[in-house]
């Protein structure tokens, strides 16, 4: 399968902590790649080492075979990456249209677009991720599932090829995980949008991604299947403790 997204030896130090430590990683074009791990393993650091909101200690990271590793933020988005926070962060005293416009304004169209064709766009995804009805709300008098929901849609109006989601179902009810992901679906099957996904929720992670990998303590301890992942010793280890992990294989192994 053809890597559209790719990070070799990628390291992140934060004066003496190693966030990120000499992580090799690939994301397939069309792939939904989960990434998982403790509180604190360096899930965020490395889709901000991705997008140029952190530069890297070490390593390089590449995008379609070309060197990405120095670029700003805008220049990752104009290349067709974009990304969502796991702190909502609409534009305050706009309503939802015009943040998600934003999107369309300086996303991978920007150079070319008309204000009408941006236009055009925030309608198709605000449709897209069930906001169109709440268009001209202000932000701040939606729910923080919508400002979530938000955060996805102004990332999309972006129009990429690759989607780095930051715990987008984080805080929301049964309901709306389902819907979130039935939307991913969608977004990757539909829009061929590649998705990079990091997320808590276990049965969302499982039930979308193709492959998952794991972090702890910045390490990638492994990369697989959903199925070979949470069967994992070291996953379970790193997840619940060493204790659990040999007991578990014991049990296996009956």
């Amino acid at each position: 399968m053809e890597k559209i997204l790719e990070g070799r030896k990628v390291t992140k130090y934060f004066g003496a902590l190693k966030a990120v430590d000499s992580v090799d990683f690939y994301v397939n074009k069309g792939e939904i790649l989960g990434l998982i791990g403790p509180n604190g393993a360096g899930k965020t650091t490395l889709l901000d080492l991705i997008n140029g909101m952190h530069p890297l200690s070490e390593g390089k990271i590449y995008y379609k075979n070309k060197d990405i590793t120095h670029y700003k933020p805008y220049q990752i988005a104009e290349l067709g990456i974009a990304r969502t926070f796991q702190i909502v962060k609409p534009f305050p005293g706009m309503t939802v249209k015009e943040n998600v416009l934003v999107g369309a304004l300086f996303g991978k169209q920007k150079k070319g677009i008309s204000m009408q064709n941006a236009i055009k766009k925030v309608d198709e995804v605000l449709k897209l991720t069930g906001l169109y009805s709440k268009r001209d709300f202000e932000v701040e008098g939606i729910t923080i599932p919508d400002r979530k929901r938000l955060e996805l849609t102004r990332a999309l109006a972006m129009d990429p090829e690759v989607l780095l989601l930051d715990e987008v179902m984080a805080g929301l009810n049964p309901k709306e995980i389902e819907d979130v992901i039935t939307l991913i679906h969608k977004i990757n099957r539909e829009m061929e949008i590649t998705i990079l996904v990091i997320e808590h929720v276990m049965k969302a992670i499982m039930e979308i991604s193709h492959r998952i990998m794991v972090l702890h303590h910045g390490k990638k301890i492994a990369d697989d299947s959903p199925q070979k992942v949470v069967n994992d010793p070291r996953v379970i280890e790193a997840y619940l403790g060493e204790r659990y992990a040999k007991k578990r294989v014991k049990n296996d192994a009956k």
